[in-house]
């Protein structure tokens, strides 16, 4: 063998190597891609959203006239009686104080009212005299009616007498309207924290100035229902206007529901009746719960990130028994997930394998190593598992994350999950 020979064989082989390490670089690989299942399963559709507790019909108690609170000694939580358990004593407003004008003018009001009364009891002195006159003429006239005294004198006589008597009653119906204009404007004269003269005071009222004294004037407020106090609003010892607000009660046990506040356009497809799960509530398990009503007014919220919203306010009873919610109070945190669509045998795919191709949902269904796009009908999606109607069979397997570089017949290969 010649030297020429072995070189060009050399040559020829180097360069067979050279050509077959370029087909192997150039040849085209199949694309790494994850790989799920088309499965029959239970699937559930829901609108989750957080809620909060409250009592249904919450009692606000309020002071029914103006006046000083005694301090309230009932704590938040304590139960109650509806009808006799005392939780509030309110005292009659005491009289503000003078200043100097208005007691120079209420001073002056007591003197017109003693003088006028003083001519009352005179004109009662005069009105007594005529009725004495009248008696003494008309008793005369009776006597002598049958000898010298005519019919008419004798009329006229008992007619002066019925006159006499009339004015004796009006002076004595002037006496106490002037005493009652006297103690008013004696009364008119109690400043704060003072005593008012006993003669000034209605018969049967009990002087303010003595602080023992005040409890017999006092108003007892009792609970409106039977259940718990929820809280306390005003505490201490002070003075109210009507209507001021005092503490608030309600029944815990049996008006316990809970509001949620749902976006608008997810109202729409909550029913009364649905099943609700009420999650991270503080127990260990889910509790359960059914929608029963929707309310029919949105409001503007807006979100911890500024963006106004609109709300409606969803309303959710209890299923569970009382012992199965223990600890749960007016105004706490829970989760609601509101099941609006729910199927035991659903065919579902993950819905990281669907993709849109023009107005429909499609897919890359593995078969044979290639992805092989197909088109499907979407019943249900919860953003995990899809329900599909039509288009995929159970046990076929499809291509997760579509990404743009596969296309329909692309070789494809499962990843291999490291450990």
């Amino acid at each position: 063998m010649t030297k020429k020979s072995s070189r060009n064989r050399i040559l020829i082989g180097v360069a067979a190597v050279v050509i077959l390490g370029l087909v192997y670089t150039f040849w085209p690989r199949p694309l790494i891609v994850d790989i799920g299942a088309v499965d029959t399963a239970p699937m559930s559709v829901t609108i989750d959203e957080e809620a909060k507790t409250r009592v249904h019909d919450a009692y606000v108690v309020s002071a029914p006239i103006a006046g000083r609170l005694m301090r309230v000694d009932v704590e938040p939580g304590d139960d109650v009686r509806g009808g006799e358990t005392i939780i509030a004593t309110l005292l009659p407003a005491p009289p503000s104080s003078l200043d100097a004008r208005s007691r120079e003018q209420a001073e002056a009001s007591v003197s017109a009212a003693m003088a006028a009364l003083r001519l009352s009891r005179s004109e009662l002195n005069a009105a007594l005299a005529d009725q004495d006159l009248a008696q003494t003429q008309f008793d005369r006239y009776q006597d002598l009616a049958p000898l010298a005294a005519s019919q008419e004198q004798a009329d006229q006589a008992q007619r002066e007498l019925r006159n006499a008597t009339a004015g004796v009653d009006a002076a004595k119906s002037s006496i106490s309207i002037r005493e009652a204009e006297l103690a008013r404007a004696r009364a008119a004269l109690i400043g704060f924290s003072e005593t008012p003269p006993l003669d000034a005071l209605p018969l049967g009222t009990v002087p303010q100035g003595d602080i023992d004294d005040d409890y017999h004037n006092a108003i007892p407020l009792t609970a409106p229902i039977s259940g718990q106090i929820l809280r306390v609003i005003q505490k201490s010892e002070m003075t109210l206007q009507e209507g001021a607000p005092i503490l608030e009660i309600g029944d815990v046990s049996n008006d316990l529901e809970i509001v949620v506040e749902l976006l608008s356009t997810d109202a729409v497809r909550v029913k009364p009746g649905q099943r609700v799960m009420i999650e991270k509530w503080g127990g260990e398990d889910a509790l359960e719960g059914v929608v029963e009503r929707v309310e029919p007014w949105g409001f503007t919220k807006f979100s911890a990130l500024g963006v106004e919203e609109q709300r409606v306010n969803t309303i959710i009873q209890f299923k569970d028994p009382l012992n199965a919610r223990i600890g749960l109070g007016h105004g706490f945190r829970v989760e609601a997930r509101i099941i609006t669509w729910n199927d035991d045998e659903a065919l579902t795919v993950p819905s990281a394998a669907l993709f849109r191709s023009g107005a429909d949902w499609a897919v890359f269904v593995v078969d044979g190593g290639r992805a092989r796009q197909t088109l499907v009908k979407v019943a249900r999606n919860n953003g995990v598992k899809a329900a599909i109607e039509s288009g995929l069979t159970a046990g076929q397997r499809l291509v997760l994350y579509p990404g743009p570089s596969i296309k329909d017949g692309s070789r494809v290969a499962q990843r291999k999950i490291s450990k």
